[in-house]
């Protein structure tokens, strides 16, 4: 019989042991793919990468990242019964882009009780070189309580931290699906890019008000680019958000084509909110954009092309925005952006009729890509689904590019052109799809009752609380987030069933309220003029964010008291009034 080797070297150092006959590696498939991942700030917990998979989230992923066809796999994976059949391990890789970075592999599986706390919560160490460690689930215990995976997430010690990770599904014995295979980088000089680049100008409209702000700039004097949109704008999926984001991007390519002296007297403003639609943009757009009279932006890019859907106007708000920048005194170039889904989808038919009506010019995003991703590389792709997506909703680094691509095409286009001969006199007439909030205004706790421009009395009651666990927001070029409605009226625990009381004279009013999965946060009536208008109830979306919801749309403008009280069961719970906007 063979003496075993126990790998003891001449020198008497210990050596590698004899290894193993390899183990097979079964048949899985990537739900992430060497995806680009960024430590962002959370409220509560280490900075992190989350990455949501209730609904259809992890179906698409394993769709459009794993190239999964059949429909039994991907109905499984839907709850956490189905997952535990279909999936025998997971194989998670981690590279950092600081060496030796410590990472966290979070699985968190939302439960039956209570979503976000009953559910097995498996946190696993990473090495940050790209080794994968493999997660067997039968070799953790999971709770009873587990309904449906929640989301994984990469925790981080430091914010900002950065790295590129991979997630892969191996499946149990029975189960097949599409080996990966490697896509060659987009080639970003090639003549098909730029031809592909040249659809997505879907309107040049009146190019007077872009002209002139790029004259200015090319004379040395201050231009202000401004971008107000949802979370595309905001920079989501792109590593690091605030510098390889499309707005950051197309920025720089304003600067370098019209920019003086290195693009100095070339000034960015950035105000994408994640989630939320052109209702809530038309309100904060002072604020934000404006800061408050401080800046006054010579062109602004609009982008709620795939936030409206939920707009209970179904355009009217959007319609409202563009109105209210194009009738600055300096008269901004208002330029309608319409980014794309994975799915192909957008608002674009919806809203594009409002560019039209408006002169106004229009980027297609969807136009330029869509086409070519049905396509094999072979047959002519360019860029795949699963380049450009860095989930089913936002751009990866590539897919942001291919956004500052557009605007830059769109800038060199309109500089190459002759200038229009009429101004941009279509302001006035009836609009296309309603401008009843071109003048809605915020009010929150520390707006000036005196000069709101109307009559307005407010009684916080048991809304005296301020809450501070709100939606962040990577403003302008900054890598740290920046807090959504500080100036807020927060229900508690300790103050009873005293109500908000706000008496108002306005055309319409709209309520701003926070968002939010804690247990801790209850619903509340909303009365106007006595009669319930509204259960507003923060658990819907079920995550941090801004909600704003209509209470009342008149044409003429009345005296209205509207009050805010805790349903009866949760009056022990936290509730959190941002503001308003209403139109005096």
């Amino acid at each position: 019989m063979e003496e075993y080797n126990s790998g003891i070297g001449l020198g008497g150092q210990e050596g590698p042991a004899a290894p193993q006959d390899p183990v097979e590696r079964r048949n899985g498939f990537f739900v992430m793919f060497e995806t680009a991942v960024e430590a962002t700030a959370r409220a509560e917990g280490k900075p992190s990468q989350e990455v949501y998979l209730e609904g259809n989230y992890l179906i698409d992923k394993a769709k459009y990242i794993g190239g999964v066809t059949d429909e039994q796999m991907l109905a499984m994976l839907r709850d956490w019964s189905g997952f535990r059949k279909l999936v025998h391990s997971i194989g998670v890789s981690v590279k950092t882009a600081e060496e030796g970075a410590a990472v966290t592999f979070l699985m968190q599986n939302w439960g039956r009780t209570s979503k976000y706390e009953t559910g097995t919560q498996l946190r696993v160490p990473c090495p940050g070189d790209g080794t994968e460690i493999l997660v067997k689930l039968e070799e953790h215990e999971w709770s009873e309580e587990d309904v449906a995976p929640g989301k994984y997430a990469f925790e981080f010690n430091n914010e900002g931290e950065l790295g590129t990770a991979s997630i892969v599904l191996y499946l149990n014995d029975g189960y097949t699906a599409p080996e990966l295979t490697a896509e060659p980088s987009v080639d970003f000089d090639s003549s098909a890019y730029r031809a592909m680049i040249a659809k997505s100008l879907l309107y040049s409209g009146n190019n007077r008000r872009l002209k002139r702000a790029m004259d200015k700039a090319a004379s040395g004097e201050d231009v202000t680019i401004a971008y107000i949109g949802g979370s595309i704008t905001q920079g989501a999926g792109a590593k690091p958000i605030h510098t390889e984001c499309y707005a950051y991007q197309s920025y720089l390519r304003f600067k370098e084509l019209f920019g003086k002296e290195g693009g100095e007297n070339i000034h960015f403003i950035k105000a994408g909110v994640g989630g939320t639609p052109s209702e809530l943009g038309m309100i904060r757009y002072e604020r934000d954009v404006l800061r408050d009279g401080a800046a006054a932006p010579d062109i602004v890019v609009v982008e709620f092309a795939v936030n409206d859907e939920g707009d209970e106007t179904k355009g009217n708000c959007f319609e409202s925005l563009c109105l209210k920048i194009l009738s600055a005194p300096n008269q901004p170039a208002v330029i309608l952006l319409f980014s794309v889904f994975v799915n192909d989808w957008n608002l674009q038919d919806r809203l594009s009729p409002v560019g039209r009506r408006y002169n106004l010019p229009m980027v297609s995003v969807k136009d330029a890509v869509t086409e070519q991703f049905r396509l094999s590389k072979a047959e002519g792709n360019i860029i795949s689904k699963r380049q450009f997506f860095y989930d089913i909703y936002h751009p990866t680094n590539d897919g942001h590019r291919v956004m500052a691509d557009s605007l830059g095409y769109l800038f060199s286009e309109t500089a190459r052109m002759g200038l229009d001969e009429k101004e941009q006199d279509t302001l006035a007439g009836p609009p296309v799809l309603g401008n009843d909030f071109a003048h809605v205004r915020l009010l929150d706790r520390i707006s000036d009752l005196g000069s709101a421009g109307t009559a307005v009395a407010i009684e916080a009651g048991g809304f005296h609380g301020t809450d501070e666990e709100l939606q962040q927001v990577e403003l302008d070029a900054n890598p740290f987030g920046t807090p959504q409605f500080p100036h807020n009226w927060m229900h508690t625990a300790a103050s009873g069933e005293d109500r908000f009381r706000l008496t108002i004279t306005s055309k319409n009013l709209i309520l701003v309220f926070k968002d939010s999965g804690s247990p801790d946060v209850g619903k509340a009536e909303v009365h106007v003029d006595g009669k319930l208008v509204l259960t507003a109830d923060p658990h819907v979306n079920s995550w941090t964010h801004c909600n704003a919801v209509i209470l009342y749309n008149n044409e003429q403008s009345e005296e209205h008291v509207v009050e805010i009280r805790m349903v009866p069961e949760d009056q022990e719970k936290s509730f959190t009034i941002l503001g308003f906007g209403y139109t005096a």
